[in-house]
């Protein structure tokens, strides 16, 4: 495979290559501009596999291609052939599809049941990209304050006020850089963008075919963003414009993140296949297989399949298609999704030093990018043992458990909540690791969102078309009194201390917090707790009620939202490289092993790292409890940054206020966060 897999210019025409190595014939199929077909040309198969060809006096721009492989063997072998689909190129760089998100057209030529088809294509003669001189902040993870956001949903709505072409794109995400930057957050997760079909789930007859995937999990190829995605329309525009988006993040300071879904693909499992790519060149290099079992492709990820990472191929493949997104499109780092599933062998066996990444965490480019693990799949939990070489972090699906157990009044949670909050040492403190590799979060895409969590106990998933079966029943939320919308006052305003708390508590732990987009305003899913196929305004954000948010219409929540993120900016103690040591923090506590004390206090000490000391407490009870506080030299004082049962403004003063007393009352479901600083005479 030493030749460039794809397709690559040569002086005499266009080379095309695709490892297939148990394939009996390969063709390469050409189609123009429009999908039509132009003609099928027989390809060379290398002793290695690898099947070639070269189109001699071939456009450098304009041409459509896919390939249609046969084999032998049938069900009852790992091969998968259907020489009746033209397959999707697995090192296309451009891919081309419907030309619009959610609407169908002829190009696509949508089949039922068998499904759309989706071309590779190239642009050789495009000229390159101007950075203009903008590079990468390149911050210290220690610094990063993250906003996972869907492309699709953060700009789609009417109320982004932006040109309705530029909606749910790239472009219109771009436009958006400013408001991040205001905001106080420095990178961004990005919901998968590599290309993708949003409707899948409408090729057949099912609970699920209202459904529109906006999320994106269900990749159909590794190297090309999202062709619908773009604001001027197709594949060569989605590339460009989605480096214009880097750029203007990057010249506001923010970073780019990627999920990205290597554990599975859009074709599905052996029960519904969706024929698109990998699973016609070669199943039994690509997927990981039960040989024993009718149907053979295994399914850790649940959604029908999953690929052999550390197969020699795919590993290769899944290299390169890293190091394209991060020298081709400079982005800074990648979150992978049910990253176990990448450590697993071609039978499912989990490996205990996965080559795939090993390869990715020694690699001289990957090891210099935030690399983040989802830690688990659907057989391994792996929250502080999943592989790092030193070099991963991993997202902490502990914290969130423990964070919001302990707010939300659970007994005998304090020891946890304590340890989330000093940067999870019982999970990361080995070898070389630090606590900023603990990715901190109590809200994901993948759940309630912040407001929902202190509205809802239980999910309310009925428009998913699944009788409410699909998503976690492990939730961990607390309604308050009430199940969802309530007039209750007393319940509205528990749920906004709640709200207060949980953003605090994240704000203020060890490790790097990362948020939500939707929940700076309070947006609500209503209870959906797996909300990846609705398009419309349950999940779209609302750009209006953002607004009335910034005007001070929502009772002082987003000023408290984006005051506490610019104070985690600015404070040197609430973001570190190493582990608390018993001089960086005191305990105020004597009832450790108490499972009735729903009350922490704790003070973090500034040892010449300037900012000034910090004290923070937070009380689950119930009831008031009245706290002593850690005594001051006369000529200092602790001023008041943080109380979330105060109303705004005074539930957050940035700097602190004037001062407090000795004894601080601390309402019931409430905190508060105080800052040493010298006394300033009347």
């Amino acid at each position: 495979m030493d030749q460039p897999l794809g397709a690559s210019p040569t002086s005499r025409g266009i080379n095309f290559a695709v490892v297939a190595p148990n394939a009996t014939r390969v063709r390469l199929c050409l189609f123009d501009a429009s999908n039509s077909p132009l003609q099928e040309v027989e390809m060379s198969r290398a002793e290695n596999g690898t099947w070639h060809c070269l189109a001699v006096g071939l456009p450098r721009k304009g041409i459509l291609y896919g390939y249609r492989v046969s084999g032998e063997g049938g069900w009852e072998t790992p091969f998968r052939w259907d020489d009746s689909r033209v397959l999707l190129d697995p090192y296309a760089t451009r891919v081309a599809g419907r030309a619009r998100f959610g609407v169908r057209d002829a190009q696509e030529q949508f089949e039922p049941s068998t499904g759309s088809s989706f071309r590779g294509t190239y642009d050789f003669d495009e000229a390159t990209y101007d950075w203009q001189g903008v590079e990468s902040p390149n911050l210290d993870l220690k610094d990063l304050i993250i906003y996972e956001v869907p492309v699709r949903t953060f700009t789609a709505a009417a109320s982004s006020r932006l040109p309705e072409a530029e909606r749910g794109t790239f472009a219109g995400l771009a436009a958006k850089a400013d408001f991040l930057k205001d905001l106080g957050v420095n990178a961004v997760e990005l919901l998968p963008v590599f290309e993708y079909d949003e409707l899948e789930f409408q090729r057949s007859s099912n609970p699920r075919d209202h459904m529109v995937n906006i999320w994106g999990y269900s990749h159909l190829n590794f190297f090309a963003p999202m062709s619908r995605f773009s604001a001027a329309g197709g594949p060569h525009a989605a590339a460009r414009e989605f480096k214009d988006m880097v750029r203007a993040l990057h010249s506001k300071g923010i970073e780019v993140i990627l999920d990205v879904v290597y554990n599975h693909t859009a074709e599905g499992g052996d029960d519904d296949p969706y024929v698109l790519s990998w699973r016609g060149l070669d199943a039994s290099m690509y997927y990981q297989q039960d040989a024993h079992a009718y149907q053979r492709l295994l399914n850790w990820s649940g959604t029908g399949n999953t690929v052999a990472g550390n197969h020699p191929v795919v590993q290769r493949q899944i290299l390169d298609s890293l190091r394209w997104w991060v020298q081709e499109y400079h982005v800074d780092g990648f979150r992978f999704d049910l990253a176990p599933c990448l450590c697993r062998g071609s039978h499912g066996e989990p490996l205990e030093e996965p080559p795939l990444i090993r390869a990715i965490s020694l690699d001289p480019v990957l090891s210099k990018v935030k690399l983040i693990a989802e830690p688990w799949d659907l057989g391994l939990y792996m929250v502080g043992s999943f592989p790092n070489w030193d070099v991963w972090s991993e997202w902490n699906g502990r914290f969130r458990d423990d964070v919001r157990r302990f707010l939300r009044g659970e007994g005998g949670m304090k020891q946890a909540f304590a340890t989330r909050l000093a940067g999870s040492a019982d999970l990361y403190r080995v070898n070389a690791r630090r606590p900023d590799q603990s990715i901190n979060f109590v809200i994901a895409h993948d759940g309630f969102t912040l407001a929902d969590a202190v509205t809802y106990n239980a999910k309310h998933n009925e428009a998913n078309g699944e009788r409410n079966c699909d998503g976690t029943n492990d939730n961990f939320t607390w309604n308050c009194g009430a199940e969802g919308p309530t007039d209750d006052p007393a319940v509205e305003a528990l749920r906004q201390r709640q709200r207060r708390n949980i953003h605090l508590a994240l704000m203020a732990a060890q490790g790097t917090p990362m948020v939500l987009a939707g929940d700076e305003y309070g947006q609500t899913r209503e209870g959906n707790n797996n909300w990846y196929g609705h398009d419309g305004p349950l999940t779209h954000y609302d750009w209006d009620a953002l607004r009335r948010g910034q005007a001070g219409e929502d009772g002082g929540w987003f000023r408290f939202y984006r005051g506490l993120l610019r104070m985690r900016a600015e404070h040197p103690l609430l973001g570190r490289r190493e582990f608390l040591s018993d001089h960086d923090v005191t305990w105020h506590e004597a009832h450790w092993d108490d499972p009735e004390s729903r009350f922490l206090a704790y003070t973090l000490h500034d040892r010449g790292q300037g900012g000034g000391d910090l004290y923070v407490a937070f009380n689950s009870h119930s009831f008031a409890v009245e706290a002593a506080l850690p005594a001051l030299p006369a000529d200092e004082v602790w001023k008041r940054v943080v109380d979330t049962n105060l109303p705004s403004p005074r539930d957050f003063v940035a700097g602190g206020n004037r001062g407090v007393g000795g004894i601080y009352r601390i309402q019931g479901n409430s905190s508060i966060l105080l800052l040493r600083a010298p006394k300033v005479e009347a």
